[in-house]
Formats: structure tokens, C-alpha cells, sequence
């Protein structure tokens, strides 16, 4: 498809040194501008196809083929893939005390440069403040440690942040709102649907168990996985039938299938 952002093809993946594949023929084709839900029950796969996405190391492609932008990344590693375009939000995200989220930022802004020449000083900063006010994120937010000693809330805005600040084209949010009260998945929702209006062509790949981020987070496509492949897809409608109907309808459809 030429004018596919992500383009999945027949994907089967195991964890490293495992003979049991988990991803067992994921097909999945992501436009730009377009915002995908990937649902589907504990165990089915989901969390195991973002990271192989990123390039994770601890996985093992056994076939299939993951284009993005029509190239082939499976050779690529997982920095080659960030800078091509590719940004992955964390369930949960790691903890470096000592530095600071500008600090860390301006690293991964001057890591991704093509010329490998690093990013003038004032006009990081002023990238910075610039998300910042975005987003509504207090300044005084940048010069915390990386999420040392964050809420959970606290550590999913830090993702958002870092995805405004490094602006890629296909955002990939692993569980974004895993461990949020009500309040912070407002928050969460706001920053993504901010960034998506603000950018046209940027493409997310939105993971989640539970409808509920949908409420605020409208996507145009909803697919459903079990059992290491994508079993349904549709409309946003989907959602709301699994959230009033749960999965069992779908797993009785695929077991007789």
C-alpha cells in the first residue's frame, strides 16, 4: 500500500531463546493522520507487538514483515528506528534520577539529528517552552528528574512530552493509560489529542485493555487481537460493543471460524 505510514505483514514473533511464537500472523495497515486502537484481552499480544515495532531485542522475528514508509525496518535497531520516525510511549516508563527531562530531551533532540550536529542551546529551550505551553505543562516540569519520584500520571504527561518535543510519525502507546485515576487520563487524553490536531499526518497506534481512554481519545479504527493476530477490526462503534458485550462474543466467533 503506497501510502501506508505502517504496514504489517504476516508478523509472527517469539521472546528470544523461546520456541512458542506470541505474535502468530498480526496483518495491520496504518495511514497518517489516523488514530488505531489496538484492543484485545491480557496474554492476547498487544504489548508484545509495540515492542517489536520499536525493535526490541529481547524479540525474535520468525516471519513476516514490518514496512514503514515502504522500507523495511526489521535490520534497523531500535535508535535507527526513532530516528526514521518511529516513538514508543512506555506502560511503564523507566526512572533516571539525576537528570533533568530538559536535559534528557535536548540528548535525544541532538541524537536524532541527521548532521550530527548539535541543537543550538537557546533554540532547544525555546522548542521546549513552546510543547510546553502545548501541552499546558507547568515549566518547572523540565527541570525534575526523569520521572524520579513521579505519579503515575506524572510519567505518562512525561511521555507526551517527549513525543512533542521529538515530533514523529508514528506514535506507538503501549497502555498510556495503565494506573491512571480518572483525572490524569484526562490530562493523558488532552496532551495526545492536542498533538494529533496540531499535527495532520501523524499516525498512532493507541494500545489499550480498557474502553475507557476511548472516551476521550476518539479513534478512526478499532482492532481487536487474540491469540497473537487481529481477529476483527471496524469503526469506533467496536469499542463500544466490546465495552457493553466484553470478548466472549468474539472469541466464541473466532473459535468456530
Amino acid at each position: 500500500m503506497a501510502d501506508a505510514l505502517l504496514e504489517i505483514r504476516g508478523l509472527h514473533a517469539k521472546v528470544e531463546d523461546e520456541e512458542i511464537d506470541i505474535l502468530r500472523g498480526v496483518d495491520l495497515i496504518l495511514e497518517p493522520g489516523h488514530v488505531h486502537a489496538l484492543m484485545g484481552p491480557n496474554g492476547s499480544g498487544k504489548s508484545t507487538l509495540a515492542k517489536v515495532i520499536a525493535g526490541h531485542p529481547g524479540y525474535e522475528i520468525t516471519d513476516g514483515e514490518i514496512l514503514f514508509r515502504g522500507e523495511d525496518i526489521l535490520e534497523l535497531e531500535p535508535d535507527e528506528r526513532s530516528r526514521a520516525g518511529i516513538f514508543l510511549a512506555f506502560q511503564y516508563p523507566a526512572e533516571i534520577a539525576g537528570v533533568s527531562i530538559a536535559n534528557f530531551l535536548r540528548t535525544a533532540v541532538n541524537a536524532r539529528a541527521e548532521d550530527g550536529e548539535e541543537t543550538d542551546v537557546f533554540a532547544f529551550q525555546a522548542k521546549l517552552a513552546e510543547k510546553m505551553a502545548l501541552l499546558k505543562v507547568d515549566e518547572s516540569f523540565a527541570s525534575r528528574y526523569v520521572n524520579d519520584g513521579f505519579s503515575g500520571g506524572e510519567k505518562k504527561r512525561n511521555e507526551i512530552l517527549q513525543m512533542a518535543v521529538l515530533e514523529p510519525a508514528l506514535a506507538v502507546l503501549d497502555e498510556t493509560d495503565s494506573g491512571l485515576d480518572i483525572d490524569a487520563l484526562k490530562v493523558v487524553s488532552v496532551g495526545v489529542n492536542t498533538l494529533t490536531e496540531a499535527d495532520d499526518q501523524l499516525g498512532v497506534l493507541l494500545i489499550t485493555h480498557y474502553k475507557r481512554i476511548l472516551n476521550y481519545i476518539r479513534p478512526d479504527h478499532v482492532h481487536v487481537m487474540m491469540d497473537g493476530r487481529i481477529v476483527e477490526s471496524g469503526g469506533a462503534e467496536l469499542a463500544d460493543k466490546l465495552e457493553a458485550e466484553g470478548y466472549d462474543w468474539l472469541q466464541e466467533a473466532v473459535a468456530t471460524a
